[in-house]
């Protein structure tokens, strides 16, 4: 073999080689984006433990999230997608690890689980208990003399010696206080009692006194017939509205859906408001690639302008893609009710 071949076979081999390290870089090196896309709409029946099953007509709908921060690769293929996100890890973890914003997600979950089976049962007329039980944690603020005392998912009892009975309670009473005045809270971390000590200090954004926590409300509710919601490892709570229309359907006996395919999102409150969502856009893809026929989207818009609210979103979007699917505007579950029960009366109506 000639020094010129030898020269060619080296050449030849380092393009290779370099070849194999740029592909490697694309494929594996870590961007510092979250890729957020499309993800399925599933049927909410499966979730829901009760002597009394229902068709699979209610759907709930997800966004995708990749588990890690999106490769370069994962990052340019996302260009090519319309509905594919990226988002900024800081945006999306909000400063917590993987394992803290997941685990956030699952109380959030939780809470959207109860309220769903308390505010159906109550409006199905069933008996139905909310006991409150405290307030998860989700987030401590810089200025919190607890932010290392605290932790993601500790539930807030107590303060100083006395025992809330609501959220309202505890906010009413940590702004009596005075700003830099010392306090006692009593907190449940799994299944031990600790106690900690800190300041009043001024919550961020509203101004007022408190500890300087991010909350959610910790209940347990209570029904008769019994009726429970395992939604396996879907997390956060945008499935409200849709686990309270299932639940309803199934305290009520009613057929609500009358064998159309009803998709939607929303959180639900215990008074039944409905509340916005992240995704919206991504949600009315994968709901109409499901077929669903019809989908709830929130119109509050209390935190976003009106050109911005969800349901204005998801008009847009599905004029965007073409889809049959009708975009329902809801603020209240009753709202979700009354649309249903006007669509199957106006449908009967036709086919006499």
């Amino acid at each position: 073999m000639n020094t010129q071949n030898k020269k060619h076979q080296l050449r030849n081999w380092l393009l290779a080689l370099l070849a194999i390290l740029v592909v490697g870089i694309l494929v594996f090196w870590p961007t510092d984006y979250f890729i957020e896309s499309p993800g399925e709409a599933v049927p909410v029946s499966q979730f829901i433990k009760s002597k009394n099953k229902k068709p699979d007509n209610f759907y709930l709908v997800t966004v995708s999230v990749t588990s890690r921060p999106a490769s370069i690769l994962q990052y340019l293929w996302s260009y090519t997608k319309p509905y594919d996100e990226r988002v900024p890890s800081k945006e999306l973890l909000g400063g917590q690890t993987n394992a803290q914003y997941n685990e956030l997600q699952d109380w959030y979950m939780e809470t959207s689980q109860q309220n769903a089976i308390y505010y159906a049962a109550k409006k199905a007329g069933k008996k139905h208990s909310l006991q409150y039980l405290g307030v998860y944690v989700m987030e401590v603020q810089k200025n919190s003399s607890f932010k290392h005392k605290l932790q993601i998912g500790d539930t807030v009892l107590g303060a100083n010696g006395h025992r809330f009975h609501s959220t309202e309670e505890m906010m009413s009473y940590l702004r009596k206080q005075k700003i830099g005045s010392k306090i006692t809270i009593s907190v449940l971390r799994g299944k031990q009692k600790k106690k900690f000590t800190g300041k009043v200090v001024k919550v961020k954004d509203t101004n007022k006194p408190g500890i300087g926590i991010q909350l959610v409300e910790h209940v347990e509710v209570k029904t008769k017939p019994k009726l429970t919601i395992n939604a396996g490892e879907i997390g956060g709570p945008s499935a409200g509205l849709m686990f309270t229309l299932e639940s309803y359907e199934v305290f009520s006996k009613q057929n609500l859906s009358h064998g159309h395919k009803i998709a939607g999102t929303g959180t639900i409150s215990p008074t039944g408001k409905v509340g916005i969502i992240g995704g919206v856009d991504k949600k009315v893809v994968a709901a109409s690639r499901e077929g669903a026929e019809v989908f709830f989207a929130p119109t509050d818009s209390s935190s976003v302008k009106k050109s911005e609210t969800n349901y204005a979103v998801a008009k847009r979007t599905a004029k965007k893609i073409h889809t049959k699917m009708k975009i329902v505007p809801v603020d209240t579950f009753d709202d979700a009710i009354n649309y249903l029960k006007a669509h199957y009366y106006l449908t009967s109506f036709l086919k006499l």
